[in-house]
């Protein structure tokens, strides 16, 4: 499958994503991320048979989806997308639902972290670290783990990965990243060659992954911030999956690299002529279909442990 020959469903996708974010009204909005602050969205109704418990901890809100039945001791740690300054959406609901059917049914631990600019930087650190030693506290051991994330919440699991074994905690079973957010310096090679191609982010200087807010004071080459520049000896077995025209390509490659060359179990795909976190298509687009099924066997290949 090339640019060329992608799926009709991916191409028209793909052309009304460019006509949305083209448009003089809304695009800007879109690309700049003000679009997901104000976005409204219709209630989230839990598919029969599972539920969902709603859990309020002191700086944010984290709820559980429990499938019908719990055949797996691992639980799913997931940090939504959006660029630091989005909140939790549905459609992150509905990615819970997809891995709970995974491993015969499992639990999903969903949280909706602190964003900027009210909340940059360690915010959202802080609040992943809060609801993985609230799983540990209940009892799970780190190899029962599965952080997942897209984009900044990618990012933001690949971080929390660094940050605990830079502070000796247990860490997760394994990592599964969609495009994720590793280098807030913008300084990968796709940030160039994607620029004119990218549908969400490209052609301007002014998008969402040039906001500074979650950065703050900090330099932006902060691992616990672009874990790109951390180090990635000792950490799980992680999986990438990236789209080939996305600006933020390199994050993955160049991430996946430094994770190999540090000796870690590493698998990255790239999805040719696919855009940023394409997995949000869930079922309708082929290639979406092909990116959850590989997150499935990878997610049912980890060892489980007592």
């Amino acid at each position: 499958m090339d640019s060329e020959n992608i799926s009709l469903k991916a191409k028209i996708m793909r052309q009304l994503i460019n006509m949305a974010t083209s448009d003089h009204l809304i695009g800007p909005g879109i690309k700049k991320g003000t679009f997901r602050r104000r976005m409204v969205e219709p209630p989230w109704k839990c598919p029969a048979g599972y539920s969902v418990l709603d859990i309020k901890m002191k700086n944010f809100n984290m709820e559980i989806l429990t499938p019908p039945e719990v055949n797996s001791e691992c639980i799913v740690l997931q940090l939504h997308g959006g660029g630091y300054i989005g909140k939790m959406r549905n459609v992150y609901r509905s990615f819970a639902k997809y891995y709970s059917d995974m491993r015969s049914g499992m639990k999903v631990l969903t949280i909706d972290y602190r964003v900027a600019p009210e909340n940059p930087y360690p915010a959202a650190l802080n609040d992943a670290l809060t609801a993985y030693g609230w799983l540990l506290g209940l009892g799970y051991k780190g190899h029962n783990i599965i952080l997942a994330g897209d984009s900044a919440g990618g990012g933001l699991a690949l971080a929390l990965s660094e940050y605990l074994r830079d502070n000796s905690i247990e860490l997760p079973a394994a990592l599964v990243l969609m495009s994720p957010w590793t280098d807030l310096t913008a300084s990968g090679s796709s940030y160039e060659t994607n620029y004119e191609l990218d549908p969400l982010f490209g052609n301007t200087r002014e998008s969402m992954i040039y906001n500074g807010e979650y950065i703050g004071d900090n330099e932006p080459d902060n691992p616990y911030i672009s874990p790109l520049f951390g180090e990635f000896n000792a950490l799980p077995p992680m999986l990438f999956q990236a789209g080939s025209i996305e600006m933020l390509l390199s994050d993955s490659v160049d991430a996946a690299q430094k994770a190999k060359e540090a000796g870690c179990d590493v698998q990255l795909s790239i999805y040719d002529g696919m855009f940023h976190v394409f997995q949000m298509a869930l079922d309708i687009l082929p290639e979406s279909q092909q990116a959850w099924q590989e997150v499935k066997e990878f997610v049912e290949n980890i060892e489980e442990k007592d």
